[in-house]
């Protein structure tokens, strides 16, 4: 296995914050207090974190039992017994999505064990932990996945198991038309560990998220990796004091996240969530489904929960009586995390980063502390066949990220007979060599016909490179196999324009390279180095 460094910067559509983030610019410190290198402040943080040891109890006791029923490793329970004892947890957290959802998912688990794993070499005694997000209610987030077929088109599977609207996922449990999909993702997978895997967790009787624990339980067994289903209502009454502060505290949370956000965009970042006059951290279960609690604009006391106003007081007195009803917003989430783990670090992506500049606010007025992010692991990784292709059209990932149809303009250039090649070469050194023979007796003769002629020699260029890439055009019309190439190698690299990691299913490679790719990958990740890897098998 070979693996190449690529900077975020390089990579389409990453934002500005994440990438200042990386390199931790002076600009960027006032909305993240802690760098993103692991080892420049682990043991200090720590040494900081204080954490109830009654609610530590009685946390361990709800993650052993949904462990527990999803059959989880004897090391996974181990390190439930860890936590309880004292140990610190390294977290991450993923919507819980069909089948285990894109790859990236896979990483963010190896990233926490590796961080965890990095921790316990310091002399921090720490476990890997994994959020499901089953409070989640956009079942069409979570309800599809992305499988190469055999001629490397994307295949999108989709189950049609239906919830109520607004319903969490986790909640939405399976019937025996799971199977239909289980069929279609073996016959793009074939016979494999990983299809068997599918099997015994996507089943009748299961919901999005316990089908994903059981999955990930087995593919994580040998590391330990916790799993905590956040729909649990035993652990919102745990939450409970916290859920109350945020109704207590809504107006000036409200206040600090409205400045939060205009300090963003006044730094030149955009803000990640939306926060508006009337917006709360807190849904509210009302008939099954997940409804959004609003500020009534204007008057602190009162709120809205779909069409009902209720008063602060009566809204405190139902999240006290059923505290079970209530799920936190994004922003929010993660302060409830760490109110129920004693999180050294949040591993995520950029968007989770994102998110973190704005929650620092609600940390700071609700925790006391603001847990510190790490970027997780981020990686394309490029099989046999599609190195091959790579090799053979001298293209490297950053030639992928122009999209399908500028990479099949560029193999057919590649691909023109050598003597028109040459002849446009020829060609385009004529012509600087041709200005550049005019350019110092006009300049001696009028300084400002120099700029006329650098404007005259880049429309020139511009008229040859629009002639070469028509000639391009036209090869590409009479070779079928470049278009192939150019299609299968923007599929498996760089589907719909996006990172491999974000829309092809972590299933997939598993079942083409085994589930022993995963010990492969742990040992890629540095987390020294938060570059974009192109790992190649």
């Amino acid at each position: 296995m070979k693996s190449d460094c690529l900077p975020f910067a390089q990579i389409p559509l990453t934002t500005r914050l994440f990438v200042d983030f990386l390199s931790y610019r002076p600009a960027i410190r006032q909305f993240y207090p802690h760098s993103p290198y692991f080892h420049e402040w682990a043991q200090a943080e720590a040494s900081a974190i204080s954490y109830d040891s009654a609610r530590r109890q009685r946390v361990a006791t709800v993650l052993e039992r949904q462990n527990r029923n999803w059959q989880a490793s004897p090391k996974t329970l181990q390190n439930i017994e860890r936590l309880q004892r004292g140990a610190l947890a390294v977290v991450t957290g993923q919507q819980v999505g069909l089948f285990g959802g894109p790859a990236f998912s896979l990483y963010k688990a190896l990233t926490a064990v590796k961080l965890a794993h990095d921790a316990a070499s310091a002399g921090i005694d720490c476990v890997p932990v994994f959020w499901l997000a089953t409070s989640d209610h956009d079942l069409a987030e979570v309800n599809h996945v992305s499988i190469p077929g055999p001629d490397s088109t994307l295949r999108r599977l989709a189950a049609t198991t239906q919830g109520g609207p607004d319903a969490p996922v986790g909640t939405v449990a399976f019937g025996s038309e799971v199977n239909q999909v289980l069929q279609q993702a073996e016959e793009l997978l074939g016979e494999s560990e990983i299809a068997a895997l599918l099997r015994e967790s996507y089943r009748a009787g299961e919901n999005f998220g316990s089908a994903f624990a059981r999955l990930f339980a087995r593919l994580f067994a040998d590391w330990g990796v916790i799993f905590l289903d956040a729909n649990d209502p035993s652990l919102g009454e745990i939450a409970e004091p916290l859920y109350r502060a945020a109704i207590e505290k809504a107006a000036a949370l409200n206040e600090a996240l409205l400045a939060r956000g205009a300090e963003l965009e006044a730094a030149g970042y955009h803000q990640q969530v939306r926060v508006t006059a009337t917006s709360t951290l807190l849904f509210a279960m009302r008939d099954g489904s997940r409804t959004p609690i609003q500020l009534v604009e204007g008057n602190g006391n009162d709120f809205v929960i779909g069409e009902e106003v209720v008063s602060r007081d009566e809204l405190l007195g139902r999240i006290s009586r059923e505290p079970g009803n209530f799920s936190p917003n994004v922003l929010l989430r993660p302060v409830v995390q760490d109110f129920l783990l004693p999180t050294l670090a949040y591993t995520g992506g950029a968007a989770e980063a994102a998110y973190f500049a704005q929650a620092a606010m609600v940390y700071e007025a609700l925790a006391g502390r603001v847990t510190p992010i790490i970027p997780r692991f981020s990686a394309t990784i490029v099989g046999q066949k599609a190195a091959g292709l790579m090799q053979r059209h001298g293209l490297s990932m950053t030639d992928l990220f122009r999209g399908p149809e500028p990479v099949r303009e560029l193999l057919a250039a590649r691909s023109l007979p050598q003597e028109l090649q040459q002849a446009f070469d020829a060609a385009g050194a004529s012509l600087d060599e041709s200005i550049a023979a005019i350019r110092a007796p006009l300049e001696r003769l009028d300084k400002t016909l120099v700029d006329a002629a650098n404007n005259a020699l880049g429309k020139m260029q511009y008229q040859l490179t629009q002639l070469r890439s028509r000639a391009a055009r036209a090869e590409l019309r009479q070779s079928e196999t470049l278009g192939r190439h150019a299609e299968v190698l923007s599929n498996l690299l760089y589907p719909n324009k996006a990172l491999q990691e974000r829309e092809i299913a972590g299933v997939y490679f598993l079942a083409q390279h085994g589930t022993q790719i995963l010990q492969a990958v742990y040992h890629a990740i540095r987390t020294d180095c938060l570059d974009h890897q192109v790992i190649f098998l």
